[in-house]
C-alpha cells in the first residue's frame, strides 16, 4: 500500500476523477474553479451512497450547500487522475460538513483539500430546518471508515 492508499484509507467513500485538458487555465494547471466542480460531482455522489434519498429537494425538504471552501496544495496539470476521498468530518444542531482530500495520482501527493456546509432545508417553505434525526445518524455512519 503506498501512501496516497493508506491516506485515502481514512475516508468512507473514494472516487477517481480524470483531469480534462480543457479544464487547465493560462498558467498552465487545473482552474481552481475546476476543483469545486470535482468537489460538487464527488459530494453528490457520496451522498448518494447514504440511506436516505431526499437530497436533491425536488420534494419536501432536502439539503443545500451553505458554504464551502478549498486549500489549494499543489498544481494538477492535464494529463492527471484525481484520486478523492470524502467524509463526513462534523456534525451540528442544524448542519454538517463534509470533507473531501484531492490527491494528484500522477504526482503521488495531496493536490487540494475542500469543505463544505449542509443546512436541512425546506424547499416548501423556503427556510431552514433542524437536521432530521433519522439523517444525523445515517451521517454518523460516514464520519468513520466503514468496517
Amino acid at each position: 500500500m503506498n501512501e496516497i492508499d493508506e491516506q485515502l484509507a481514512q475516508f468512507p467513500y473514494q472516487m477517481a476523477i480524470n483531469v480534462r485538458w480543457g479544464e487547465m487555465d493560462s498558467a498552465q494547471h487545473v482552474n481552481n474553479v475546476a476543483y469545486l466542480r470535482y468537489a460538487e460531482t464527488v459530494r453528490i455522489a457520496f451522498m448518494d451512497q447514504m440511506d436516505e434519498n431526499s437530497w436533491s429537494g425536488t420534494d419536501g425538504d432536502g439539503i443545500i450547500l451553505a458554504w464551502q471552501d478549498c486549500k489549494y496544495i499543489f498544481p494538477v496539470t492535464y494529463p492527471d487522475t484525481l484520486l478523492i476521498g470524502a467524509k463526513v468530518s462534523e456534525i451540528r444542531e442544524d448542519r454538517f460538513f463534509i470533507q473531501l482530500h484531492m490527491f494528484s495520482q500522477k504526482h503521488q501527493r495531496l493536490a487540494a483539500i475542500t469543505n463544505h456546509s449542509h443546512v436541512p432545508y425546506s424547499y416548501q417553505s423556503l427556510k431552514k430546518i433542524p437536521l432530521p434525526e433519522s439523517w444525523r445518524v445515517e451521517f454518523e455512519k460516514w464520519m468513520i471508515v466503514n468496517g
